[in-house]
């Protein structure tokens, strides 16, 4: 079957057409509603990789790329807040814990929504959140700095450094609770919509039955690193509904740029090692940034002084673009990109 006709595709793409583009412009001003997420959990898109056996698609990573593509065209505070939800997931089908399966199945059904709070583990040996035993349970400590879907999700993936190095993976319920409190919502450049938050971690306990994953540090970094050095489905997303806003003989030399960089950008994710030709990835990567600036520059120049009005949709995609240049990055990635910007060769 071909990923455009895949059902879940299509799914997303009726969910783009009738929920989320008419609202984008509202959304982006207001919030993500509740009724957005909901028509999430209906559509079956957040079990697109979950296993089948536990009422998600298992679908192969192009379809996964595909609906988040759409999704972030539509409404990128939208997908930002859904996008959280495939790490839980994927980190509970490898896991052999107990908790898979007293989750595993309600996540892959879309049943509940899942969040994260991992990506402070990218600035060890900094230990932002530090865990330790505590009876049959282990003790949270610290300061969660970015956390997404305050207030829609219903469980949220916790991560901490031990003492001995090892990074430890909990799941909590989303909520306020002795030992966790949420700050007020944070108001950002782009998707202060997606409801972002930190999380003040005093004592939080959870049950040794609530672990998903325990691992060395060096071997959970290694894994990171390799997702983070491709390329960002969303960033083809918004570059393509910016491209939409322009006339066609200002988009097609665009475009053409758009589908080069996602071809490379795609092949080098379905490598069968995940690591290899970094270099080429961060080049790709930085590539796919560019042409993203250029298309949603073009669209706020094509809609001129009326792009700048808060219901201009030019000016939202150009700051979600924005906002991509950062989200998901690391050391190794910034120091790329900014190699890139200066035209300095890739090493």
């Amino acid at each position: 079957m071909a990923t455009t006709a895949h059902p879940l595709v299509v799914r997303a793409r009726r969910l783009a057409a009738e929920v989320l583009v008419p609202e984008a412009e509202r959304v982006d001003q207001e919030g993500v509603p509740v009724s957005h997420i909901e028509a999430v959990k209906r559509s079956g898109l957040l079990g697109v990789v979950a296993p089948v056996d536990q009422g998600g698609s298992g679908a192969p990573p192009a379809v996964l790329r595909e609906t988040a593509e759409i999704l972030a065209g539509a409404c990128c505070a939208t997908w930002f807040v859904q996008t959280q939800h495939h790490t839980p997931v994927q980190t509970l089908a490898g896991s052999r814990l107990p908790v898979r399966e007293r989750l595993l199945g309600p996540l892959s059904r879309g049943e509940l929504l899942a969040g994260v709070a991992y990506a402070h583990l990218r600035s060890f040996p900094r230990r932002p959140v530090r865990v330790r035993r505590e009876g049959d349970g282990w003790r949270f400590d610290g300061t969660v700095p970015w956390y997404t879907g305050w207030g829609l999700n219903d469980v949220l993936l916790l991560a901490g450094v031990t003492d001995d190095g090892e990074v430890l993976f909990a799941f909590a319920e989303a909520r306020e609770q002795p030992g966790l409190r949420a700050s007020p919502p944070m108001r950002l450049a782009a998707l202060t919509a997606a409801r972002t938050v930190s999380l003040e971690l005093d004592g939080l306990w959870l049950s040794s039955e609530a672990v998903a994953l325990r691992t060395p540090y060096d071997r959970w970094a290694a894994g990171d690193r390799a997702r983070t050095l491709n390329t960002n489905p969303a960033v083809f997303g918004v570059a393509e509904a910016a491209l939409s806003l322009l006339e066609d003989r200002t988009a097609a030399p665009l475009r053409s740029r758009l589908d080069g960089v996602r071809r490379r950008a795609y092949a080098l994710a379905d490598h069968p090692v995940p690591g290899e030709s970094a270099g080429e990835r961060l080049a790709v990567r930085a590539e796919a940034y560019e042409v993203l600036r250029t298309a949603t520059t073009a669209a706020v120049v094509a809609g001129g002084g009326r792009a700048m009005a808060l219901t201009g949709r030019a000016q939202r995609l150009a700051r979600e673009g924005l906002f991509l240049l950062v989200q998901g990055q690391t050391a190794e990635t910034r120091e790329a990109h900014l190699r890139a910007l200066g035209g300095v060769p890739a090493v």
